[in-house]
């Protein structure tokens, strides 16, 4: 072989052969030198190669034949012949082959070395260490170690164990334990106080004296109220009052004045000033005028707080309900639009932290009690995500963070005596994670925990169906909850028509943040929101639109009939079906019973009733909630049948006609790419809600709905390729609109008609996706509802593991779909950028400041100052980050401008350094980026801003130096 050390053979690694502690034998001249073999010449590389692997087969056939005394021989052998560095290498491999951490400690220790590491474990440790097997039982068990557990208690054994008698100890703690009262956190920092705010432990006598010297303080605060009342609606000086009903207000002052007096209350008191603010934009012409007056009103409130004389403060009788809002809820804008009078509500940003949270609560109070707590944040039926990196689950909520988050929070709620209780607007009630989570929430609080038990699909409207309870002690379910628990809190318009268009309202309101936004940079997160909220439901009128649900049903109906006849008097043929339809409704309110219009496959239409339900309710003495889900997923699967349907019979029909006549609108592959999966899915389906029908039909206790959805699991190929062709289908459509006008034409026809439910073919195509998680929904309330005894409980549970799966899979692909387009745009937006979809790179965070330039860098840093020099954005992906010249346009005769991007830097993030700047009275929010080659001084507007985009930085340089070793 040659004497090239470099030289790979195979199954040899290359490190093996260049150890420093191999080498060539001395004394022997270089031609001569053999290695593998001590006749092979080294010249002759490929016959030595083939020598030596046709000799080490030969020892390792004869390796196969020996005994295993025989083998255990020559490797001690081989082993003695090793040098240092083979040795090393086979210990490393027998680390990887035989792993030293999995032996068993309390078998290789000594036994007082293992008694001595179990002393260090809790009670309830010692005990999970018992069950591991009889040795560790024995060990755990042992009296040294209980015995000093209990005397430190003052727990003494009443009696002297027996010279054979074993964990007499252990069973004394768990007896004395198990007597224990135990307190919940409110009871005991009522009875003994807590870190803040210690017990006083005052006499009776005391108490009374506090008592009174509290009564007398609320009788001096309510004469000065009266005193104050009495001057400021008294009659001016010399001055002439108009009569009642003349324009003037009941006090006598003019009703302008008046109406400024309560604009400027509702402002300091309620939020309701945006309303107030906004009330000049109904009048205004254009969309810019609006937008322009909108923000010119809403800087008059931000910026300019009400003074305090103008309105009389509101003394509450009661503490008023407390509402969290993350803005990472769609269309929240319209919910905080909605909130109703004596609402405190608090928005909050989505990538804070839980002391920031909580400190904004705190400040948002004001040192009053709240009665009821409420939290809508972006979740499902198993957890919450109530911030960016803290996520409210049965795992997490006992973490010390979440712990003494909630304790602090729900300190200032009431207690459940009082009618306190905590208000969850998610699906938790639907799932067994989300009841653990109901109950251990409660018993960690001590209040009542509700939330939606999810039996109402589509969108939000889940918070409009029936709520569960837990009691403080977390047992069991409520079978009656409260009608509209969310409707404390917002008014029943606005929210119902919130959780039911919030996900096309999301879209209206990102293009009001990018118009408004600019013009909103110093207002406060929840003056936005409200003055966003307001301006758009005044915009499309909702409630001006919303008419009788009875009467647009029967208007449905009537068109839909029509549509299905040939009338030359259509008017005539709808006041006819109008009034026999009338008829019907008042025959089917007299009888009380529930009907079902059955038509044809395609059409799955309901009875008029909103709330009425496919199959009757049999009378039972407790709720069947098995059957109220059962009935809700055959209601809904009829609906989400109507869709796919109307996908065939509005687009697929006439494009295959229109081809099949010569006169194609579609090529028949782009046809096929678009609605063939469609097709494919609507069969499937069909099958699925006709069994599910069967099963409906003769409905008991023990009737099973499992197999039902076993049998659709088992065929979610059809799903697969569906998703996978998705955005595929999506661009062919996108691409045809373009270059073909007849399809265009055909789109716009065909688009949001009584035929398609009012939906484009574009989110008609995504039913599929909202329909997958409405049956992880569904699935998770029938297994809540579901024994484990009852012979529906395996199917369930099967097909339950394989939605939750196959969820998991369709988020993975919206994750992917979602960075491919941030790439793109990020790409179009940042000028002169050098292409950026390389390898596994995504998009973090991109973040606004300004760069900033110091004269002299001699100066200490607590006296230094600094000079804006530019505005720089700020892209960070996971393995890099962009440095962007950002210029501001501003467009002539309005307030409204946009941003451009120019490529100005990038750093890799291993060689990237952070470094925070102190807070002095010449520079605020600043930090230091240094490269390798040059650094830069940074500074954002806010402080939250600096401190949330720092944390991802270091997290995601971490991230990269991890990946990069």
């Amino acid at each position: 072989m040659g004497t090239n050390l470099n030289s790979t053979p195979h199954s040899v690694k290359r490190w093996q052969l260049s150890g420093t502690d191999y080498g060539p034998q001395q004394g022997h001249s270089l031609r001569s030198e053999t290695r593998f073999s001590t006749w092979t010449p080294l010249n002759n590389k490929q016959s030595n190669l083939q020598l030596f692997e046709e000799r080490m087969n030969l020892v390792l056939h004869w390796f196969d034949l020996w005994t295993d005394k025989q083998r255990k021989h020559l490797l001690h052998s081989l082993l003695t012949r090793c040098t240092e560095s083979q040795l090393k290498y086979c210990r490393d491999l027998l680390i990887v082959a035989v792993p030293v951490t999995q032996v068993d400690f309390t078998v290789v220790l000594p036994r007082f070395l293992s008694l001595y590491v179990m002393s260090f474990l809790s009670p309830r440790d010692l005990c999970s260490a018992a069950q591991v097997s009889w040795h560790w039982r024995v060990l755990a068990e042992q009296d040294c170690i209980w015995a000093d557990r209990c005397i430190r208690r003052g727990w003494f054994l009443p009696y002297t164990p027996g010279e054979k008698e074993f964990g007499a100890w252990k069973n004394h703690y768990v007896s004395c334990v198990s007597t224990l009262d135990w307190l919940t956190p409110r009871e005991a920092a009522e009875q003994y106080g807590t870190l803040n705010h210690q017990s006083t432990g005052m006499t009776e006598e005391e108490e009374e004296r506090r008592k009174e010297r509290r009564i007398r303080q609320k009788i001096r605060d309510k004469l000065q109220e009266e005193k104050r009342l009495s001057m400021r609606t008294r009659r001016a000086w010399g001055c002439c009052i108009k009569q009642e009903g003349a324009g003037s207000s009941q006090t006598g002052r003019p009703s302008s004045v008046t109406t400024g007096s309560s604009s400027l209350g509702s402002l300091s008191l309620d939020g309701w000033s945006a309303a107030q603010s906004l009330e000049g934009v109904r009048a205004s012409g254009s969309f810019s005028e609006r937008l322009n007056k909108a923000s010119g009103a809403l800087s008059c409130f931000t910026h300019r707080p009400a003074p305090q004389h103008a309105v009389a403060p509101i003394h509450r009788t009661t503490p008023a309900l407390l509402l969290l809002i993350s803005n990472r809820v769609p269309a929240y804008e319209l919910v905080l639009g909605g909130v109703k009078a004596g609402v405190i509500v608090v928005v909050y940003d989505h990538r804070g932290t839980l002391p920031a949270l909580l400190t904004q609560v705190e400040r948002a109070i004001s040192g009053q009690g709240a009665l009821r707590l409420g939290l809508l944040a972006p979740g499902g039926t198993e957890e919450i995500h109530l911030l960016h990196s803290s996520i409210l689950s049965n795992r997490t909520l006992l973490t010390p963070d979440h712990r003494e988050f909630w304790e602090k929070l729900c300190g200032w709620v009431a207690p459940t005596e009082d009618g306190g209780g905590i208000d969850i607007f998610s699906p938790l009630a639907a799932s067994a994670s989300g009841v653990a989570l109901i109950q251990t929430l409660s018993t960690l609080t001590g209040l009542e925990v509700w939330a939606p038990m999810g039996l109402v699909t589509g969108s939000f409207q889940n918070i409009l169906s029936e709520w569960s309870h837990s009691s403080v002690c977390g047992s069991r379910l409520s079978n009656q909850p409260p009608a509209g628990p969310a409707f404390q809190y917002v008014c029943e318009s606005v929210l119902t028509g919130w959780c039911r268009e919030a996900k096309w309202m999301e879209e209206a309101l990102g293009e009001l943040r990018r118009c408004l936004g600019p013009q909103l940079q110093q207002a406060s997160l929840q003056a936005r929101g409200r003055a966003l909220g307001n301006f758009l439901w005044e915009k499309i009128c909702l409630e001006e639109l919303s008419q009788s649900k009875d009467l647009s049903e029967a208007l449905t109906e009537g068109l839909t009939a029509l549509t299905r006849q040939e009338e030359t008097r259509p008017l005539e043929f709808l006041s006819v079906f109008l009034t026999r339809w009338s008829e019907e409704k008042e025959g089917e309110e007299n009888i009380g019973e529930d009907k079902l219009i059955t038509k044809g496959a395609d059409d799955f239409s309901l009875a008029p009733h909103s709330s009425q339900r496919l199959l009757p309710e049999p009378p039972q003495m407790v709720l069947d909630w098995r059957g109220v889900v059962a009935r809700e997923l055959h209601h809904s699967e009829c609906l989400y049948l109507g869709r796919l349907g109307a996908v065939l019979k509005v687009y697929q029909e006439p494009l295959t006609a229109a081809l099949n006549s010569n006169r194609a609108i579609l090529s028949y592959a782009d046809t096929q790419i678009i609605l063939s999966p469609v097709a494919q899915i609507l069969e499937l389906n069909r099958v699925f809600q006709i069994d599910l029908w069967a099963r409906l039909q003769q409905w008991g206790a023990e009737q099973c709905v499992g197999e039902v959805f076993v049998k659709l699991c088992s065929s979610l190929r059809v799903y697969t390729n569906y998703f996978n062709n998705y955005t595929t289908a999506l661009c062919t459509i996108d691409k045809c609109r373009e270059t073909k006008p007849t399809f265009r034409a055909f789109l716009k026809r065909a688009d949001r008609t009584l035929a398609t439910h009012m939906l484009s073919l574009q989110e008609l195509l995504l039913c599929p996706v909202w329909r997958i998680e409405e049956y992880v929904t569904l699935l998770q309330a029938l297994s809540l509802h579901t024994d484990p005894g009852h012979p529906d409980h395996t199917h369930l549970s099967s097909a339950l593991t394989t939605m939750l799966r196959y969820r998991e899979f369709i988020l993975k692909l919206k994750r992917n779909s979602e960075r491919d387009r941030l790439m793109e745009e990020t790409q179009q937006m940042i000028q002169g950028c050098p292409n950026l979809s390389e390898g596994n790179r995504q998009l973090v965070i991109t973040q606004d400041v300004a760069l900033l330039r110091s004269p002299d860098e001699q100066i200490p840093d607590s006296l230094r100052t600094y000079e804006h020099v530019s505005d720089v954005g700020l892209f960070l992906f996971n393995d890099a980050l962009v440095l962007t010249r950002r210029n501001v346009h501003h467009t002539p005769f309005t307030l409204a401008h946009r941003s451009t991007h120019t490529f100005l830097a990038s750093v890799a993030l291993t060689s990237l350094a952070v470094r925070e700047i102190t807070h002095t009275r010449y520079v605020c929010h600043a930090f230091v980026l240094e490269g390798p080659c040059r650094s830069w001084v940074c500074a954002t507007e806010r402080g939250e801003e600096r401190d949330y985009f720092l944390s991802v930085l270091r997290s995601a340089i971490n991230s990269a130096l991890t990946g990069h070793q």
